[in-house]
């Protein structure tokens, strides 16, 4: 399971640092950023709940494979929209992005299933470690993913694929990653049919299938959970608050500090491997001898104060200029400022989402696992549809707004899990 997470992260990682490009090379307002990823998160929070209630009826495996293939599909059409643009303008290039991320945010939705199916197979007083290395193989495939893209994405890399290519295929350095995220979905599913199988668990009752019959219904259930409740809210306002970093980031480091998607894309290979290392080992080491709702607190503190610092690096940028630190002359103190913040960055984020999957997997029953990932992963999915939109726009008007933002927005969660550990 891990491994197929793992390859299907990898495909979506490849297409992050070209998306904010994408979009600005058919000469649009950075908004149109933001409503793309908002299309996707908006799609996905409406089928999480639904993919996640229907592994728990037929099956994990077959939501998984499925939601695989179709994201594949998803993806090469993703990468046509340049061509769409050339033949039918910018309304078409534009209608043809939103309609395939829209695809694969449904699809993104088998997150759920992917989570119950890890809870299926480990014991509960395992599960913190295991969820922590559902989230390791996310950032590993935030390592790879980005790396990949940016390479990719490079004009030589380009330049030789265009020789290479039949006519009917286009070579740019937005398509190349998206046929490369399609390969990785379809590659996904060829594992998946081979080696995954279907985990022996409890089948929900009749009277649990009723109690989920519409997402509507599964949210007001969550929101009347005294245990749930508090969850989902927390995974709602995370992920607006994140989503200043997730969606602005590369617009950000492209005009504060000049850097391409390759450029960018390095950045993100960097996050993902302190996620990897922080979500895959430390998160699971510290939640055995601290409570998981200290370690939401603790972690909503430190991703508060690394999105604060994000911006702070434009002004260390300004102020110290190229000035390099004795090492290679593209070691400068703003690059390195901006390290430490993304260092940072990681290790709050990693806190925070393991430990709230681990409480989720804790309030729910065996036969609920699914529904119980898919309410909260649907919640995150809805942080994630507000949020871009929002923080796009703030971005338009003030750079470092969607970032402060959003440190403001986690000081009540870091309050309210704080307060219930005391």
């Amino acid at each position: 399971m891990i491994g197929v997470v793992f390859i299907d992260l990898v495909g979506f990682g490849i297409v992050i640092p070209i998306l904010p490009f994408y979009v600005r090379s058919f000469g649009v307002s950075d908004a149109f950023i933001g409503l793309l990823a908002a299309s996707y998160s908006l799609a996905q929070f409406l089928a999480a709940p639904t993919l996640g209630r229907l592994s728990d009826r037929i099956g994990r495996r077959p939501v998984l494979l499925a939601s695989l293939a179709t994201a594949g599909v998803a993806w090469v059409t993703f990468g046509y929209a340049g061509e769409s643009g050339a033949r039918f303008g910018t309304a078409a290039a534009l209608a043809t992005l939103f309609a395939s991320r829209t695809l694969a945010g449904a699809m993104g939705g088998n997150i759920a299933a992917a989570q119950a199916y890890v809870a299926d197979i480990t014991p509960r007083d395992r599960r913190a470690g295991a969820l922590g290395l559902v989230g390791a193989s996310f950032a590993l495939g935030f390592v790879f993913g980005p790396a990949i893209g940016g390479l990719l994405a490079a004009d030589a890399v380009v330049a030789r694929a265009d020789a290479l290519l039949p006519a009917f295929v286009p070579a740019t350095a937005y398509s190349l990653p998206s046929f490369a995220a399609a390969g990785m979905s379809f590659l996904a599913v060829g594992v998946g049919f081979v080696f995954l199988e279907e985990p022996k668990r409890t089948r929900p009752t009749e009277e649990v299938e009723g109690r989920h019959t519409t997402a509507i219904g599964q949210f007001r259930n969550a929101l009347s959970s005294v245990t749930l409740r508090p969850l989902t809210v927390a995974y709602f306002v995370v992920a607006v608050a994140f989503a200043g970093v997730q969606v602005m980031f590369i617009p950000y480091v492209a005009d504060a500090f000049g850097y391409d998607a390759t450029a960018a894309a390095f950045l993100l290979t960097y996050v993902g491997v302190l996620g990897a290392v922080n979500q895959g080992v430390l998160v699971g080491r510290l939640s055995r001898v601290v409570p998981s709702r200290t370690l939401v607190a603790a972690g909503s503190v430190i991703l508060a104060g690394a999105l604060v610092a994000i911006p702070a690096t434009g002004l260390v940028d300004r102020a110290a200029g190229d000035v390099a630190l004795g090492g290679p002359a593209w070691l400068t103190l703003p690059l390195v400022a901006l390290l430490i913040a993304l260092a940072a960055l990681s290790l709050g984020n990693a806190l925070v989402n393991v430990s709230l999957a681990t409480l989720v997997s804790a309030s729910a029953g065996d036969a609920e696992q699914g529904a119980a990932f898919g309410v909260t992963q649907g919640a995150s999915s809805l942080g994630r549809t507000v949020g871009p939109p929002l923080m796009a726009v703030l971005y338009t008007v003030a750079v470092a707004s969607p970032f402060l933002v959003g440190a403001l927005l986690l000081v009540p969660v870091a309050a309210a899990f704080g307060r219930r550990t005391g």
